[in-house]
C-alpha cells in the first residue's frame, strides 16, 4: 500500500507541474498579445494626434480666414460710406457727408430750399447754413454783406469791403476783428485746409501816398487779412495765400454805385478736404443746438 502511495503523489505533482506550465505559456501568449495591442493603441493614438493637431490647424486656418473676411467687409463697409457721389463733373462728397448734409438740409429756411435743383445747390446751402452757423453770422450787425458759395471742393467766403476797411485804406476795422476770429477758429480747426485771401475793388481808379493803384490796394487788403491771421490768431502762415485780384473779376458791372459796392470785397477761398470740413461743421451745429 505504502508502495502505491508514493507513484500517485508523484503522478499528482506531475500532473500539477504540467498544468501550471500551461498556465505559463497561456499567460505568455495573453501578455504578448496584450503588448502587441499596447502598441498597436500607441500608433494609433499617435496618428489620432496627429489627425486632431492637422484639424486644429485647419481650425485655425479657416478662423483666420473667416477673421480677414470680417476685415474685409469692415474695409469695404468704411469703402462704402465714403463713397462719391458727383457734383457736376468732379466728385467731391461721400455717401456719410450725403447725410449729414441732409440732416441739414431740414433745418434750413424751406423758401431757400425749396430753389435747390441739383445735388451742387443742396450741398452749397448745406454747407452755406453750416458755415454760418459756425462764425455766429447772425451776430454781425450786416449779414447780408456775407455770401457763402462753394464750387466743387472750393468753399467761398466773400465779405463786403465796409466790413472790413474804409474806403481807399487796407488797414483792417477794429470791428472787423470779431468776424476774423471765427473765420480764423473755423481755419485752424482743421489742418487740412489752406486758405487765399483774394482782394477785389471796383474800377474806378485810386492813387495816393500809399496805394498807387487799384493792384495795389487789392493786394495790401489781401496781406492785412493774412497778417492778421497769422500774427493775431496765430494761423500757419504756410497755410495762407494772399492775392490781389484788383478790378478784374467784378461780380456785376460797375455802372452803379450799387453794383460797385459789390463789386468791392474781400473772399476768403477755402480748400479743404470736403467731408472732414463738413462733419466738422456739422458737429459744431449740434453743439450750438
Amino acid at each position: 500500500m505504502k508502495n502505491f502511495i508514493i507513484p500517485v503523489a508523484i503522478f499528482t505533482l506531475l500532473v500539477s507541474s504540467c498544468v501550471s506550465k500551461k498556465k505559463y505559456v497561456a499567460l505568455e501568449s495573453q501578455y504578448t498579445n496584450t503588448k502587441g495591442d499596447l502598441q498597436k493603441t500607441t500608433i494609433e493614438k499617435e496618428q489620432l494626434a496627429a489627425k486632431f493637431s492637422a484639424i486644429e490647424a485647419r481650425v485655425e486656418n479657416y478662423n483666420t480666414k473667416i477673421n480677414s473676411l470680417k476685415s474685409d467687409n469692415v474695409t469695404l463697409e468704411r469703402e462704402n460710406e465714403v463713397k462719391l457721389s458727383m457734383v457736376g463733373n468732379a466728385a467731391v462728397i461721400s455717401t456719410q457727408t450725403r447725410a449729414l448734409m441732409n440732416e441739414t438740409l431740414t433745418k434750413v429756411d424751406v423758401n431757400a430750399l425749396s430753389k435747390a435743383k441739383t445735388l451742387k445747390d443742396s450741398l452749397n446751402l448745406a454747407i452755406a447754413y453750416n458755415l454760418k452757423k459756425s462764425i455766429d453770422i447772425l451776430e454781425i450787425e450786416s449779414s447780408d454783406d456775407i455770401d457763402i458759395n462753394i464750387d466743387q471742393t472750393v468753399v467761398m467766403i466773400s465779405v463786403s469791403d465796409k466790413l472790413l476797411f474804409n474806403t481807399a485804406s487796407y488797414r483792417v476795422k477794429k470791428g472787423a476783428y470779431k468776424l476774423i476770429a471765427k473765420l480764423a477758429a473755423v481755419i485752424k480747426s482743421e489742418p487740412s485746409m489752406d486758405v487765399m485771401i483774394e482782394g477785389h475793388t471796383d474800377s474806378r481808379t485810386i492813387s495816393n501816398a500809399v496805394v498807387q493803384d487799384n493792384w495795389d490796394l487789392s493786394v495790401k487788403r489781401a496781406t492785412s487779412i493774412v497778417r492778421l491771421l497769422e500774427s493775431k490768431y496765430k494761423v500757419e502762415g504756410s497755410r495762407l495765400i494772399a492775392s490781389g485780384r484788383g478790378s478784374t473779376m467784378p461780380l456785376v458791372d460797375n455802372s452803379s454805385s450799387e453794383n460797385r459796392r459789390k463789386n468791392r470785397r474781400t473772399k476768403i477761398v477755402i480748400l479743404p478736404n470736403l467731408d472732414k470740413f463738413f462733419a466738422l461743421l456739422s458737429s459744431n451745429s449740434d453743439i450750438d443746438k
